[in-house]
């Protein structure tokens, strides 16, 4: 099964969805979009698939997004999308592609929405809060 994971080696959610996927038996094809970039194609399938806007995609912090004045309302979804192929780092991350269907899986457990199986539960995140318990149940808002 293909499964697509758009990453940021340097954020710790995006890590622990490669993560879990990994522990859930699987062997992603991690995109490390801030070195590829973006095209604005791909970015408009990635929402549209996700049902997301560019503005729910678009991150606001440690991005340059307020300086570049996207934080607005009045901000067209065209020039967010020029704005996202210009700068990788405005799009939130991770959004992992699996089985014709996108998330952003901002908690990383969004990731298992979507995954044919999980890891072996109990099952914890890198910095040890807990994912899925031992009854197999996932914990909520993680």
């Amino acid at each position: 099964m293909k499964i697509v994971i758009f990453h940021n080696p340097d954020c710790g959610t995006s890590r622990n969805v490669v993560q879990i996927i990994k522990d859930a038996g699987f062997s992603p094809t991690v995109v490390e979009y801030l070195e590829t970039g973006w095209t604005k194609p791909q970015l408009q399938s990635l929402f549209a698939t996700a049902d997301l806007s560019a503005q729910d995609a678009l991150r606001t912090t440690k991005s340059p997004a307020a300086e570049l004045g996207l934080m607005g309302g009045d901000v067209t979804e065209e020039h967010l999308l020029d704005a996202m192929v210009a700068h990788p780092i405005l799009v939130n991350r991770p959004f992992v592609a699996c089985k014709g269907h996108v998330r952003l899986c901002r908690p990383s457990g969004q990731v298992l929405e979507i995954l044919p199986q999980w890891p072996a539960a109990p099952y914890a995140k890198e910095d040890g809060s807990p994912l899925i318990t031992a009854e197999g149940a996932v914990v909520p808002g993680a």
